[in-house]
Parts: structure tokens; sequence; C-alpha cells
């Protein structure tokens, strides 16, 4: 396994787009910090956004796993055109005909897909614990190590999402119309969850029991958006008469149904990889 994740961390690396992709995402992570440093100061209107509480423990777990999903559209056109790669440079060829199976290929190129997964997770635990630790109000060790499993969710999530891409890069062979696919996936749920919601059943959650086996909202199930629990914005809503019952905690149905779009994503990535001429 250490032999397959070298192979493909070698390849990623000498590839200039895909090394300076990585780098800026991982750039991009680290400015979640300098939300911090956003203030207004207008007249009698102040607004600081560390001081609302999105890095107090144990919130900042739930705020900065959301954040840095948004993010991971970076690594996403990494792992596109790593597969399409393959195919432009005669590389997936070569490595076949150097005595790799085509098992052992899509199980590199999973590794990395787990790997980029990991070291986001890791990242952005260390990154949350750092600003958690300094600008938290709450810092008793029960409280800094609650909703840790936001970080599982994030894991899951993005291991899910890369193993899409995976699946796409390797259907589509060129890493354009791969993302160009995603995109019109996404388009398709969007479409799917409104004719649900406002023609089929408007008058039940129906149509949300149907759409979260769907991939893309599975995955979009897994972090729900923080900001509702922020209490200045809790506020707002009651004064407003908006109440909310919202429940932010981690979904593991969700989590079960993207481990098994996972398992599915590369069970379909080997079966099309198996049965392709090359």
């Amino acid at each position: 396994m250490k032999r397959l994740l070298s192979i493909e961390l070698q390849k990623i690396w000498m590839n200039k787009a895909s090394r300076i992709l990585t780098l800026t995402y991982f750039i991009l992570l680290s400015f979640i910090a300098l939300i911090a440093a956003i203030k207004f100061d207008i007249g009698v209107f102040k607004f600081h956004l560390a001081e609302m509480g999105i890095f107090n423990f144990p919130f900042i777990w739930h705020f900065n796993t959301y954040v840095a999903a948004i993010l991971k559209f970076f690594l996403a056109i990494v792992i596109v055109s790593m597969m399409a790669n393959e195919y432009s440079y005669g590389t997936l060829k070569q490595n076949l005909i150097d005595g790799l199976s085509k098992k052992e290929f899509i199980l590199s190129k999973f590794l990395t897909v787990v790997l980029f997964a990991f070291a986001s997770t890791v990242f952005v635990f260390v990154m949350s614990l750092i600003l958690g630790l300094f600008f938290s109000s709450y810092t008793e060790f029960d409280i800094i190590f609650s909703d840790l499993d936001y970080l599982l969710a994030f894991f899951v999530k993005l291991t899910g999402f890369f193993s899409f891409c995976l699946f796409l890069g390797i259907l589509v062979k060129r890493s354009a119309f791969a993302l160009g696919f995603l995109l019109v996936w996404s388009i398709l749920e969007g479409i799917i969850k409104a004719t649900l919601a406002f023609r089929i059943f408007p008058e039940s959650n129906t149509d949300e029991k149907i759409t979260q086996f769907l991939p893309l909202e599975s995955m979009s199930n897994l972090i729900v958006n923080p900001g509702p629990r922020l209490s200045v914005i809790k506020n707002i809503g009651s004064q407003m008469g908006i109440e909310t019952d919202i429940d932010y905690s981690v979904n593991y149905l969700a989590v079960l149904i993207v481990l098994i779009w996972t398992s599915l994503f590369v069970c379909f990535s080997y079966k099309l990889l198996k049965n392709r001429d090359l």
C-alpha cells in the first residue's frame, strides 16, 4: 500500500498544476483564521465575528468543518485531473505494462483520496484547536473535545466526494468534462429536490426522506449550516418571530449513506476500468 501511495503522490507532485492546486487548498484552509480579524466599526454599529462566538468550543468544530468543506472543490480538480492525466500521458498503460494490476491501480487512487481527506481533517483539527484555545470563552477539557464527530463527518464527506470525482474522472477521461458532469449532476439533484418538494409532496417532508439518499445531498446532510446556531442569529430570529427546530448534530444515517456511495463509486470505478479496452 505504501508503494502504491508513493507512486500516486509522486505523479501529483511532478504535475505543476496539481501541486499548485493542492498547496492553494491548504493555504486557503488556513485563511479561515483570518475570519477572526473581520471587524466593522461604523458609528454605533460594531461587528466582530470572533466576538460572536464562532470560535468558541465546541461550536468551532461545526463552523470550521462546514466552511472548510466548501473549499473541497480545489482538491476535486486535483482528483479529476489525476485520473484524466493517466489517459492523456499514457501512464495508465505504462503502469499496467510494468505489472500493476487494475485492482491495484484503483486502490492507489482511492488511497490518495483517503490521504487527502485525512490530511484535510487533521489540518482543520489542528487549526481549530489553536483558534479555539486563543479565542474561545470555554477552555474546559470536556467542552474542548465535545462534538468532535463533526471531524468524522468532515472526513467521510471529503472521502465520499473525492471518490465520486475519481469515478467521474475514469468515466469521462477528460477533467473539464468530468467537472462539467459534476455540475450537471448537482443541478439534476436540485431539480429532483424542487420537483418532489413543490410538485409531488408540497405539504410533507417526504421529499427530504427520498432525496437524502442522493449522493451529493447525503454529503451535504453530514454537516448542516451552523449559522442559525449562533446566539446572535437566534436572538434576531426570535425578535422576528422565527423559531426553528433544526437538528445540528451529525446525521449518522447520512454517514452510512455516504459510506455506501463511497464503496459503490470505488466498485464502479474498478468495474469500468476492468471492462474498458485501454
